[in-house]
């Protein structure tokens, strides 16, 4: 068996054990392991015309040696990409496919599906681990379709895959957020501010909620909840008024909208037909000073929670899934994803994480009114309270 490997879409902790754990599996019955750099990227930009020159930039054999080490840092040692294969802009078509594929009318993207299957043919890859988020983890369902053997990996920092309780990267994002929060508090308490605290979180507020819950802020803003800017002030001007160092916090997800407003979104789309997102922090530190008057620490953590090394949760959760993973393929199973839930490892279809969303269950953790986190029922919830 020759697996192949790759990570796609944003970069997370934890993505580095997770194909240590795959290579250190798989080599222990026997199997090989090759990264495929960049994401799908990689299998897009392979020219069939040029494989040795090909294989050397885009397929890098994996040993244990290779990967002794890379558990020991954050990111991704295979490097990640936001490409989608079977929808691809002209601009972002490779040289060596120009000619190859038509574009639809309506999109202007061209579907290359057909040179990924063939790479993988050439490259003689007999199966797929691809570790990502809903958007990367489309294509792999589509390769599935097309009789790849597919076994799927979750990750994102938000944890809003459709089908697992948890996906790599979760626990140190929130760690992360909880450590910046509280360090925050510093320069809001000494100059007797507001903090407002943006968070990622495109469309699930579960990490801002969290991360909240357990840093005991004043108000968090949820992309789920759309928010009153005048009630929030009202709230934000008592809890720094009752707070003994006269100071106040507030988090918000990136994805947070007040009532009547838009999502604050910027740029070009991607592949998977998102823009950036960011600076519904800023808009709202901006509104909170015009009505209250105090002034306002307005701080992005961004690309900070996704930082540096995994925690151990986040550690543990990676190594089995690279672990499942393989065991699967070694038991002839194909098309699935691995998973937690309700605290048990498990897989579930791959199509399930194209079959759904994953939102904040506002009813049982939020409170919609106080702009808080609210969990009046402890008994029978998991560890992650979702």
């Amino acid at each position: 068996m020759r697996i192949g490997i790759l990570t796609g879409g944003g970069d997370v902790p934890g993505l580095n054990p997770c194909i240590k754990a795959v290579v250190n599996e798989a080599d222990s019955i026997g199997w090989e392991v090759v990264g495929i750099r960049n994401g799908w990227a990689g299998l897009l930009h392979y020219d069939l015309a040029d494989p040795e020159g090909s294989r050397e930039k885009w397929i890098e054999p994996l040993t244990r040696a290779k990967v002794r080490t890379i558990d020991r840092a954050g990111g991704t040692y295979l490097h990640t990409s936001r490409t989608n294969p079977q929808k691809v802009r002209e601009h972002d078509l490779p040289a060596h496919l120009a000619g190859h594929f038509a574009f639809d009318s309506e999109h202007e993207r061209a579907d290359c599906t057909a040179h990924v299957l063939e790479v993988l043919r050439r490259e003689k890859i007999d199966a797929l681990v691809p570790i990502g988020g809903d958007d990367t983890l489309s294509f792999a369902v589509r390769l599935h379709q097309e009789g790849v053997h597919v076994v799927s990996i979750p990750k994102t920092m938000d944890n809003d895959v459709f089908g697992t309780d948890y996906c790599i990267g979760f626990s140190t994002a929130v760690t992360r957020s909880v450590e910046a929060i509280h360090a925050l508090r510093t320069p809001a308490g000494s100059h007797e501010r507001i903090a407002v605290i943006e968070l990622f979180g495109r469309n699930s507020g579960e990490t801002a909620l969290v991360a909240a819950y357990l840093a005991d802020v004043d108000r968090a803003l949820i992309s789920e909840v759309p928010f009153d800017i005048e009630k929030l002030a009202e709230m934000v001007t008592a809890d720094r008024a009752a707070n003994p160092s006269n100071y106040a916090i507030v988090v918000v997800s990136e994805g947070a909208t007040m009532l009547g407003g838009q999502i604050v979104e910027y740029g070009q789309e991607d592949a998977y037909g998102h823009k950036k997102l960011g600076g519904i922090g800023q808009i709202v530190g901006a509104a909170l000073k015009d009505i209250t008057g105090i002034d306002v620490v307005n701080q992005q953590l961004a690309y900070l929670m996704r930082s540096g090394a995994p925690d151990s949760l986040d550690r543990m959760v990676a190594t089995s899934y690279g672990n499942l993973a393989v065991q699967q393929l070694q038991r002839g199973h194909t098309g699935v994803m691995v998973a937690l839930q309700n605290g048990v490892y498990t897989t579930v279809p791959a199509d399930t994480a194209i079959t759904g969303t994953k939102r904040v269950d506002v009813a049982e953790l939020y409170d919609v009114d106080r702009y808080k986190p609210r969990v009046s029922h402890l008994l029978g919830k998991p560890m992650f309270l979702y």
